[in-house]
């Protein structure tokens, strides 16, 4: 079992930063995959970035270039960077973990048993 707890969601300016932040429970965290899926009012949950031991990040197209998700295996956590943040980007987030063989299917939210009960993150215009 994998127990999932986030923080530092809150309301900021358009243009403004933010970091989440998810630590998780259990023994096997650095062989996970990790993500991040957002969820507006109204609309589906949507992937927005993955990390796993070994390669690069997956991210959704809208979180390129102003997101960043890392690492910090010795204290099982993962983080979301956000800069630049837009009011579309108004949501709660979910932290997210799985054992995931073929990287290609890392965004599917179907492919993760694992869940955090999700932080709000509201931008105003």
């Amino acid at each position: 079992q994998v127990q999932l707890v986030e923080h530092g969601g809150g309301l900021v300016q358009a243009g403004g930063s933010l970091r989440l932040s998810c630590a998780a429970s259990g023994r096997t965290f650095a062989s996970y995959t990790m993500a991040w899926f957002r969820q507006a009012p109204g609309k589906e949950r949507e992937f927005v970035a993955a990390i796993r031991w070994i390669g690069s990040p997956a991210y959704a197209d809208s979180a390129k270039g102003r997101f960043t998700i890392s690492t910090d295996n010795a204290k099982k956590t993962v983080y979301l960077q956000m800069n630049n943040l837009k009011p579309e980007d108004t949501a709660v987030y979910y932290c997210a973990a799985s054992v995931i063989l073929d990287w290609s299917r890392a965004p599917e939210r179907g492919r993760y048993p694992y869940w955090g009960q999700g932080t709000q993150v509201a931008i105003s215009s």
